[in-house]
């Protein structure tokens, strides 16, 4: 298989790199690479180096555009990695980060990470995620890639761990579509907050007849059900602690006995387990046990909140009202727009859809919607005069300050730290246009530029020795 579309830049602070046989070697592994422009990188790419530096950091931060863009920092030998190097590239945005001379044939490696991310990501964008977990912020988008690739390419026990209304049912029935057994069969749904405590034991594992009263037939419980298919246990924090034993033990030996009955049955299913509670914390109060977390935790994903992505919601908010009128699109005026970034959502992505859906159904005619269409329940007060001047600067910033000073961060580091923050926040939501990421930040297109090629050559007071 051929990648293509990957970029390549060198940075060096040394001798001359080994430019021509790198890229020699990309080229019979398969990758057509092109050299990047140092000064706007755009998608996925192969970064060389010889030596960490804070310079090599924020363009790291800057290329990958918070992780949504796949980055391989490759250095040129392992003492390059020293220090928990490795650590801090990934921090900084890094996708992979490996050594040039840490196997004998590193340009297949690159050539086989960027096969499986290309895979990954054509899932990401099919119709048949897009239209059932809409979102496309980097927060989102780097927990679908993890949900994709495990579902796709493996065969694990997955834990799903999010508040309510995360969308944590809908990620379990995308793993079940995208899992590759062959011959699979279905997704059974067992919602742990509304078993029976009395009933729970035919509910997992079924019971023969006449094994209680009223047990007039025999009966597959859950277990029996998802055979050669999927269970997906919602909530399973709330299962008592004799029912987690006997889960335990069938998800170990994936043998079970019907309630009244002395046959050992078979099953085979994959585990899929939501919960909105901390299990960590479930585990040390007693109330969870840590070898049934281990056995369902193969892999564990947190959904973000809605509050983590809002960049998502006027996406969600076209996704849910094209759901509510197919025929009829609405747009939204500027105010009722601000009004949904700005609202908290305690029920996360439910909470943003119930309201949208109350909104539309009290809109009339063909216009946008306006404000007169947001219930009065709904409506924020009147923002009075201290609210105006309090604006942005609220207690998360001050939070934030108060810590960076307590760390001993001196006020010049502060500002700096501050502002290369907001320049980035706006170029990325401009997708890389500085003119308009200028005209938000009230400064002109060329200080911005200034600004950020004074940052590039300050990193270490260094220049690039080779670019490519």
């Amino acid at each position: 298989m051929s990648v293509t579309g990957v970029w390549h830049h060198f940075m060096s602070h040394g001798e001359a790199m080994p430019e021509k046989p790198i890229l020699d070697a990309l080229s019979r592994a398969g990758v057509r690479s092109y050299a990047a422009d140092p000064s706007e990188p755009s998608g996925q790419g192969v970064l060389f180096f010889d030596q960490i530096t804070h310079r090599l950091c924020q363009f790291l931060r800057e290329a990958s555009r918070r992780g949504l863009e796949r980055i391989i920092a490759v250095a040129l030998s392992h003492s390059a990695l020293a220090e928990r190097g490795a650590w801090r590239l990934l921090q900084a945005g890094a996708s992979d980060v490996f050594a040039w001379d840490h196997s004998t044939d590193p340009a297949r490696e690159v050539a086989a990470r960027f096969e499986r991310w290309e895979q990954v990501d054509e899932v990401v964008q099919s119709p048949l995620v897009k239209k059932n977990l809409a979102g496309q912020s980097p927060a989102w988008t780097r927990a679908l890639r993890q949900v994709v690739e495990i579902a796709r390419f493996t065969d694990a026990s997955v834990l799903i761990m999010g508040e309510s209304g995360t969308g944590k049912e809908l990620v379990a029935r995308l793993i079940h579509t995208l899992d590759p057994r062959p011959n699979k069969r279905d997704l059974v749904v067992s919602d742990c907050t509304t078993i029976v405590p009395e009933l729970s034991g035919s509910e997992f594992f079924g019971h023969e007849r006449g094994a209680f009263t009223g047990a007039d037939r025999a009966r597959d419980g859950a277990f029996a059900l998802a055979d050669g298919g999927t269970l997906f246990l919602d909530e399973v924090g709330e299962l008592p602690l004799n029912l987690q034993a006997e889960l335990l033990r069938v998800a170990q030996e994936r043998t079970y006995k019907r309630v009244g009955g002395n046959t050992w049955r078979r099953t085979d299913f994959r585990l899929v387990c939501a919960t909105n509670r901390d299990l960590i914390e479930e585990q040390t109060l007693g109330r969870f046990r840590r070898d049934l977390y281990y056995r369902i935790a193969s892999w564990t994903w947190r959904l973000p909140p809605l509050r983590e992505r809002r960049e998502d919601i006027p996406l969600l908010t076209k996704y849910f009202i094209e759901q509510l009128r197919p025929d009829k699109p609405l747009d939204l005026d500027d105010v009722v727009l601000d009004y949904l970034l700005t609202r908290d959502y305690p029920g996360n992505v439910r909470d943003l859809k119930q309201l949208v859906t109350r909104i539309v159904q009290r809109h009339v005619g063909s216009g946008p919607v306006t404000a007169g269409d947001i219930p009065e329940g709904e409506r924020p007060g009147a923002p009075d005069e201290m609210d105006e001047m309090k604006g942005w600067r609220d207690d998360g910033l001050e939070g934030v300050i108060r810590l960076a000073i307590a760390s001993g961060a001196p006020l010049k580091e502060i500002e700096r730290v501050a502002g290369e923050l907001a320049e980035r926040i706006v170029i990325e939501e401009e997708q890389g246009n500085l003119q308009r990421a200028a005209a938000r930040l009230g400064v002109t297109d060329r200080a911005l530029q200034m600004r950020r090629a004074a940052r590039r050559q300050n990193g270490d007071g260094k220049h690039l020795l080779s670019i490519h």
